[in-house]
């Protein structure tokens, strides 16, 4: 009997939903598990096969942990907020609301048709109102604790998007959404405070069983440092200026200073300044830069010197002068650095091109040449003169700076507040109110959700204004303070938003009152287990941690960390190699193979393709095998004979198969796991027969990587109830031990046989078993053995001479 895998998967896959198998239940006595993958974001495009690799990892442990009897909660939704949906409507005329629904309604259809244990009773959808209320709710509880704020600065802005960015969102200078040059403007700009919980989203790294490379992501994007604030005076305008360094064992190298061309000292004493019309100049020049492109390391030093003001090295008593350049900016540290040419390779450059003094104060190299940046003896640095070690420096010159009062030990972070607002129509209302009398006033929390009003004038302004700024019946309202005439924000939240708390209302995902209830946040809590793909580890999970930890602080939550353990997913490449493009034409979608072959020949490929973290090229051949492996399943039905246990010269096999498939699908090694049922397999094959109990296992091993397949197999065996909510097999260890071992008998060294020992046996057995080999033999014939060496379960090894 020939597979049909269209009519059987269908079949199964309607069971499921009217069973409601996959449902996770308000049990809260039974132990739970809370598989995580991060919900798609819903493009045009549809799924392709990452996404089915994304969640095929977490899908196997989640069939595991439902047939291990755990309470078992595995959503999925969609992150439909964005830039990539509003442009698209822009260009197909299509509004994004039925752009939304029409893309999720397709990425339903596909993750439905590929077998995934989703609950679909818990679907959210970051777009519904039912949903933004709460990140809404959540939004006005960081204002009143004073992480939201609003402040003017200069912005990455997109110009093609007419929309500001993040730093996480404008990396290389190019806007994170359509690679346009982005460039410096002028805005106010809404902030949350992340930075103030930089040290606990640090500390709570400690706390979790994250990838190393995911902590050591974050805490380089977190980037702290430790070191000292230094006051320098000015002398000419009786100021003072604020640098932070991690280096202040150097400070006497220092022997000028960089302001940020847009440092507010400069408008403020504009009248004291010789050559203010130059730094006008160079300040415009600026502007048309992106972060991006200021901060590069490898690039031509500029600046121009500010006449009439200098600075008094603290340390020296000397005057130093001070320049503006692009590479300080204005929103790191304090706007302003002091600069060690001697032992700091930017420093050193621009204190070349414009003839700057170098004085090296650590000792080794040559500041003719070039900056020395390794350690030695403190040299040129009067009190610190001899000392070896950069630790001791440091403490010592923080003892003198904290004695003078001219400074203390600080710390700064890498990571800035968060830049979260966007001049777009699709995306959650900030609920805020600007009135003439009372300033920012939030909207009343019994008004929530403030919802996105209808229209189908989603265009951006040309000055950067949001859509909605042109709606007057929405922009136009009563201060809920003072009842004056006010204006709404007309700015709308990133797409970050929705998905930095998504997983806690997947939990309680209809409650009208709370963003869940708090017993099933207490049962529930953390997430067990979360995959998804490395890209993500710095802006979504750091955003999602912060917020999780402020609702843990306010008593919302129950845990300070959402996610106890987080796992990735290397990328599926192209058949050449290549990362997927549609412009390379490289692109696989994964309903070509469910059509071809089935969707459980894809999910086993997917599994079996190469090691789950890392990344792997497609290969048609590959998929062509698994489906001449699961067709040799099927075809096993016809070697089934009587028998409930397993036969006595496969009962080893089994339970080392069995071990290695559950060790291997908690490690993530999915490809030694479904090779070592094909190892079996081929086993089951020589022998020519299979018991119904041998069968049993096999199909209970094999059935969270193929369940349509097993399912039907299982059901036909006449095996009790459903298959996927049948037990996990247990196997026993002393059963997977090995009866005999395989080893090498070497004489003088080189391979003469291989045997099949006891593991039992002794040295002398093993020895005389060697020797009793025909090929041994011939080689010891006539010889005298003179050593005889024995590595237990390895080899044997006779040294013999004429």
């Amino acid at each position: 009997m020939r597979y049909d895998a269209k009519t059987t998967e269908a079949k199964w896959q309607k069971i499921w939903e009217d069973t409601q198998c996959f449902a996770a239940t308000d049990d809260y006595s039974k132990p739970k598990f809370y598989a995580l993958v991060e919900f798609p974001y819903p493009s045009g495009a549809g799924m392709h096969v990452g996404h089915i690799k994304a969640y095929s990892g977490l899908e196997v442990v989640a069939r595991k942990r439902r047939k291990e009897g755990y309470n078992v909660l595995f959503p999925i939704g969609f992150d439909a907020y964005g830039l990539p949906t509003e442009n698209s409507a822009m260009k197909t005329g299509i509004h994004p609301r039925q752009l939304t629904d029409q893309n999720i309604a397709r990425f339903t259809e596909q993750l439905k048709r590929v077998g995934f244990s989703f609950d679909w009773s818990r679907v959210i959808d970051t777009t519904e109102e039912e949903y933004y209320k709460w990140t809404q709710w959540i939004f006005l509880k960081m204002f009143e604790n004073g992480l939201a704020f609003r402040d003017k600065t200069l912005v990455n802005y997109c110009p093609s998007c007419k929309v500001v960015l993040s730093n996480e969102d404008s990396q290389g200078g190019k806007c994170d959404i359509c690679h346009s040059d982005v460039v410096q403007k002028a805005k106010d700009v809404w902030y949350l405070r992340i930075t103030e919980y930089a040290d606990k989203l640090l500390e709570g790294l400690d706390e979790v069983d994250y990838l190393p490379n995911v902590k050591l992501q974050q805490r380089n994007w977190i980037g702290k440092s430790t070191g000292a604030f230094v006051d320098f005076t000015l002398p000419e305008i009786k100021e003072s200026l604020r640098i932070y360094t991690t280096r202040p064992d150097t400070l006497f190298g220092v022997t000028f200073m960089v302001m940020a061309p847009e440092h507010p000292l400069l408008e403020q004493y504009r009248d004291r300044i010789a050559n203010a019309d130059a730094l006008d100049a160079y300040r415009t020049e600026c502007s048309k830069k992106t972060e991006f492109e200021r901060t590069q390391l490898v690039k031509e030093k500029t600046g121009v010197r500010v006449e009439g003001i200098t600075a008094v090295n603290p340390v020296t008593g000397k005057n130093v002068p001070i320049y503006i350049s692009d590479y300080v900016m204005m929103g790191y540290g304090t706007g302003a650095i002091m600069a060690v040419p001697a032992h700091d390779e930017r420093d050193y450059d621009f204190a070349k091109k414009f003839g700057i003094d170098i004085i090296p104060v650590i000792e080794g190299g040559n500041v003719d040449e070039a900056a020395y940046t390794g350690d030695g003896t403190m040299i040129n640095s009067d009190f610190l003169n001899g000392i070896e070690t950069k630790k001791e420096a440091i403490a010592k010159m923080l003892e003198f700076l904290g004695e003078k009062g001219i400074g203390e030990a600080g710390v700064q972070y890498k990571m800035k507040d968060w830049a979260f607002n966007r001049q777009r129509y699709w995306g959650e209302p900030i609920p805020i109110v600007h009135c003439p009398t009372c300033g920012m006033v939030a909207v009343p929390y019994e008004e929530l959700p403030l919802r996105l009003p209808k229209t189908d004038k989603i265009a951006p302004g040309s000055d950067g204004e949001s859509p909605l700024a042109k709606i007057d019946d929405f922009v136009q309202c009563t201060c809920p303070k003072c009842g004056g005439a006010a204006r709404r924000e007309t700015d709308t939240m990133p797409q970050w938003a929705g998905s930095s708390w998504y997983f806690l209302r997947y939990i309680d995902p209809k409650n009208t009152q709370a963003l869940a209830d708090r017993k099933a946040l207490d049962y529930w809590m953390p997430v067990d287990w979360y995959n998804g793909g490395m890209e993500h580890v710095t802006r979504h999970m750091i955003y999602s941690r912060f917020w999780h930890h402020f609702l843990h602080d306010i008593g919302v939550v129950p845990t300070k960390e959402p996610y106890a353990k987080r796992t990735a997913q290397g990328l599926i490449l192209g058949p050449d190699g290549d990362k997927m493009s549609k412009s390379k034409g490289n692109v696989v979608d994964p309903l070509d193979v469910v059509d071809a072959y089935g969707a459980d020949v894809l999910r086993v490929y997917i599994m079996f393709m190469g090691d789950y973290e890392k990344a792997t090229p497609w290969s048609e051949n590959g998929v062509k095998g698994c489906k001449r492996f699961l067709d040799r399943v099927w075809a096993l039905q016809e070697l089934l004979v009587d028998g409930d246990e397993l036969s006595e010269d496969m009962t080893g096999e089994f339970h080392r198969t069995l071990k290695k498939v559950t060790t291997d699908i908690e490690a993530m090694k999915f490809n030694t796991a479904i090779a070592a049922m094909m190892a079996l397999l081929n086993r089951i094959y020589d022998k020519g027969s299979i018991t119904r109990g041998e069968w049993k296992m096999l199909l209970s091993m094999l059935n969270p990587f193929a369940p349509h397949i097993t399912e039907e197999m299982w059901e036909l065996a006449g095996f009790e109830g459903m298959l996927v909510t049948a037990p996990w097999p247990a196997y026993d260890e002393a059963k997977c031990i090995e009866a005999t071992v395989e080893i090498v008998a070497q004489v003088n060294g080189k391979i003469k046989a291989r045997l099949n020992i006891p593991v039992d046996a002794d040295q002398a057995t093993v020895i005389a078993m060697a020797k009793a080999d025909e090929k041994v033999a011939e080689a010891i014939a006539g010889m005298t053995v003179v050593k005889e060496l024995y590595v237990p379960s390895k080899l044997v090894n006779i040294v013999v001479r004429p």
